[in-house]
């Protein structure tokens, strides 16, 4: 098995700062870090870094080699990320003193992924293989109705944040993930309830209150918490959180499991500050976890 990620791929740049700044308000960062990001990528990192397979589809800039050798090094396959002569995407990444963040993007090259890249590689997946979809990239709706064609299970993040990219995918998806913002937005512009979302399965992340899945096919409906930690850096907590569920359900797992797992990587991730390069390995989440 195996999961194949349409998704973006940022530089990001981070920014400690006492507080977020106020409008007109010149502030002083404490600290500048940047790193390898943005929440495909960070999909992908969390995927290998849990142990499966996961093949990154996506589009970089073609002077920045050493994002494509970084994504390598941990264990994402890059056969399908494509060199473009646009730059590749960009994020500034404010984080204040209680690890809260605030981010600014440039798209780059995340939005001018070629279809025929996109469609050759999910011609080469499996029946049962996954993937990973959000709103960072543009073709999803295309990815997304072949893939379900080829018989995959399509996970798809509604962010950031997008209705019209919502409508446009979501009767090719299997679970939709929302965070609750992301979710009272979502049934807000459709003027339904959760369990009226036309979509077998959904996933709502709650933050520090663990994750919600639910069933819109049987009604039924599970809850996990997460472990509390002090955190440093929300950045990719969320995306920790997606890949390690993909990955465990590429396993094998149940959705139980693999969301359990999850919340326990999502907050060790927390611990860290940074975004794909902070996300922990499996046997780290292990430890954690005894």
């Amino acid at each position: 098995m195996a999961i194949y990620n349409l998704g973006s791929v940022n530089i990001d740049h981070f920014y400690t700062l006492p507080h977020f700044p106020t409008p007109g308000e010149t502030l002083h960062a404490v600290d500048h870090s940047f790193g390898l990001g943005g929440k495909g990528t960070n999909q992908s990192v969390a995927v290998a870094k849990a142990g499966a397979d996961v093949f990154h589809v996506g589009a970089i800039g073609i002077n920045d080699k050493w994002v494509r050798e970084r994504m390598e090094s941990y264990g994402v396959n890059t056969t399908y990320v494509s060199g473009m002569d646009a730059p590749t995407g960009q994020a500034i990444i404010n984080i204040d003193a209680a690890g809260e963040n605030t981010i600014v993007l440039l798209a780059g090259a995340n939005v001018k992924q070629d279809a025929d890249v996109i469609l050759n590689a999910i011609d080469n997946a499996q029946q049962g293989d996954t993937l990973l979809l959000q709103n960072e990239t543009n073709l999803q709706d295309h990815a997304a109705r072949f893939a379900l064609v080829k018989k995959m299970r399509v996970i798809y993040s509604a962010a950031p944040f997008d209705v019209d990219a919502v409508a446009k995918v979501i009767s090719d998806v299997s679970i939709l993930v929302m965070n609750s913002i992301e979710a009272a937005q979502l049934t807000s512009a459709l003027g339904v309830t959760l369990d009226n979302l036309p979509v077998p399965q959904l996933i709502v992340t709650l933050g520090s209150k663990g994750a919600m899945w639910r069933s819109n096919e049987t009604g039924e409906v599970l809850e996990v918490s997460v472990p509390k930690v002090t955190p440093v850096d929300t950045t990719a907590a969320g995306d920790t959180f997606i890949g390690y569920v993909a990955a465990g359900l590429d396993k094998g797992m149940s959705i139980k499991d693999a969301m359990e797992w999850a919340s326990r990587a999502a907050a060790l991730k927390v611990t860290r500050k940074g975004s794909a390069d902070a996300i922990p390995y499996a046997q780290d989440v292990e430890a954690f976890s005894s």
